[in-house]
C-alpha cells in the first residue's frame, strides 16, 4: 500500500459557544490545512482515525465528513488510511463500510480490546473482517492499549488465509517478536513499525516504513530517516535518529495524542483541544515540547 512514513494524523477541534454550552467540533479548515502540510512535507500516507486521532470519541456523521475530507485533499497524491477497529467484529465491518463509500484506499484494524480473544479468535474475527470488505487491510497490533498480543504466526496465518490483508503495524515495543515476525513472514506480507523510535531497527530487518506520531510535527525530517534507513544509508539515518530521539520521547510522557496535539498547537496547526476523557498535557510536558522544538528549530 505504501512504503515509507504514514502519519497518523491528529483530529483538530475548535470550540463553539451556543448559549451556556460549549461544544468541541472538527475544525475541518484546520484538518485541510494539516493534510497539504504533511502531503507537502513528504509522507508518502495519511493514516486518519486512529489512536492519535481520538476515534474513540469522533461520532459516526464525523467519521464520514473526516474521511471524504481527508480523500479529496489528497486527490490521489496519497493513500488515506482509516483506522476502523472497534472490539466490535460488527461495528468494525459498518465502520469499512463507511470508509469505502468515502473513497478510502485502506483500512488500519486494531486487535479487539477489553473483551480480548485467543489466538484463533484473533483470526476468525481478522478473517470474517476481511471477508466482508474489498480494501486492503493493515492489521495493528499494541498489547499496551489492547491487552491482546497478536503473534508472529497469528499474523501469517491470516495472511495467508485473506488476501487484502496485506500488512501489520507492530507497536508491540518487543523487538525480538518483531524480528521473528520479519523472519519467518511470506515476501508480501508488509511489516511497519508502530514505534517511532524502532522505526530504524525494523526497516534494517526487512520493514516498509514507520505508522508515525512525530511526523505530525516533523514530517520531512522523520521522512528523511525512514528513507534513508530503507535505502541502506544507516550512517545517515543514525544521525536523524539521534536528533530526533529527545522528541520521540517527549510524546510519549504522557498518553498519545496529549502531547503531540500540544506540539502541533505550537506550530499554529490547531487549537491544543481534546476530547474528554483526554485533557491538554501538564505544564512539565508542554515545557519538554517547548524545549525539543526550540532545539529543531521549529518553534513559533
Amino acid at each position: 500500500m505504501f512504503q515509507g512514513v504514514g502519519t497518523a494524523i491528529i483530529t483538530p477541534f475548535i470550540n463553539r459557544t451556543e448559549g451556556n454550552e460549549v461544544y468541541t467540533e472538527v475544525d475541518y479548515n484546520a484538518l485541510e490545512r494539516f493534510c497539504e502540510f504533511q502531503i507537502e512535507n513528504g509522507v508518502n500516507a495519511l493514516v486518519v482515525l486512529g489512536t492519535t486521532g481520538e476515534a474513540p470519541s469522533i461520532d459516526a456523521v464525523e467519521r464520514r465528513q473526516i474521511e471524504e475530507h481527508a480523500v479529496r485533499i489528497s486527490n490521489g497524491r496519497v493513500p488515506i488510511i482509516v483506522g476502523t477497529g472497534t472490539n466490535n467484529t460488527q461495528h468494525c465491518i459498518e465502520n469499512n463500510k463507511i470508509a469505502e463509500e468515502s473513497g478510502a484506499d485502506g483500512l488500519l484494524i486494531v486487535t479487539p480490546y477489553y473483551n480480548k480473544s485467543t489466538q484463533k479468535g484473533l483470526i476468525r474475527h481478522f478473517s470474517h473482517i476481511a471477508e466482508q470488505t474489498t480494501l486492503p487491510i493493515i492489521l495493528y497490533n499494541v498489547p499496551s492499549r489492547t491487552s491482546v498480543n497478536l503473534l508472529p504466526e497469528t499474523v501469517v496465518e491470516i495472511y495467508k488465509s485473506n488476501p487484502n490483508v496485506i500488512g501489520v503495524k507492530e507497536a508491540s515495543g518487543d523487538i525480538s517478536q518483531i524480528a521473528r515476525l520479519l523472519s519467518i513472514k511470506p515476501a508480501g506480507l508488509k511489516v511497519y513499525s508502530g514505534n517511532d523510535d524502532q522505526a530504524l531497527p525494523i526497516i534494517s530487518l526487512g520493514g516498509e516504513g514507520c505508522i508515525s506520531v512525530i511526523s505530525n510535527v516533523l514530517p520531512s525530517q522523520f521522512s528523511a530517516l525512514v528513507h534513508e534507513a530503507l535505502a541502506g544509508n544507516y550512517e545517515e539515518a543514525r544521525r536523524y535518529q539521534k536528533m530526533l530521539l529527545p522528541m520521540m520521547n517527549a510524546l510519549f510522557t504522557e498518553v498519545n495524542p496529549i502531547p503531540v496535539k500540544y506540539a502541533c498547537y505550537k506550530e499554529d496547526h490547531c487549537e491544543n483541544l481534546l476530547r474528554l476523557p483526554l485533557i491538554e498535557a501538564s505544564e512539565q510536558t508542554q515545557a519538554l515540547i517547548d524545549i525539543q522544538l526550540e532545539r529543531l528549530g521549529v518553534a513559533i
